[in-house]
């Protein structure tokens, strides 16, 4: 038997097995799918029940936001503070973001970068006053540890 032959038959085996695993989950994932629609339904009942005039219509799909890979929820601010700390002046959150970034050796997308930096001027925004402050006038804002502290 030639050596491809051997290989050919080899690489058709394990996709064949890859293909039932993948038909399994996807006869597994119908099958949870009936019993979540058949608990919404309940549900839905249920809520009929407590008020018959409730519309059930207007309720969208609640989907978990997933975050980004790297920090957890509370994390990255306090990764940005530790940047603060040692900066010699105030900094951008672009700025801030590239720090915390290289300090934890993580390489991201233009899109996580701009994720993040989203995820940090909230934060920076909502600690404006407790800790750190907004310098200067214009944009984009630097910020700076408080001296007040």
């Amino acid at each position: 038997m030639p050596l491809g032959h051997i290989l050919t038959k080899q690489a058709l085996n394990t996709l064949t097995q890859l293909h039932a695993e993948l038909a399994g989950k996807i006869s597994d994932n119908k099958t949870q799918g009936k019993k979540l629609r058949a608990q919404m339904i309940q549900v839905e009942a249920v809520m009929k029940l407590l008020d018959p005039e409730v519309s059930v219509r207007g309720i969208s799909a609640k989907r978990r936001v997933t975050g980004n890979p790297w920090f957890k929820r509370g994390k990255l601010y306090r990764a940005a503070l530790d940047v603060l700390r040692k900066a010699t002046g105030p900094m951008t959150v672009s700025e801030i973001i590239s720090s915390v970034l290289t300090a934890k050796g993580i390489t991201a997308t233009h899109e996580q970068f701009r994720s993040l930096e989203a995820g940090l001027r909230g934060s920076l925004n909502n600690h404006d006053g407790k800790g750190i402050e907004r310098v200067g006038e214009g944009s984009p804002h630097r910020w700076l540890l408080s001296q007040k502290q």
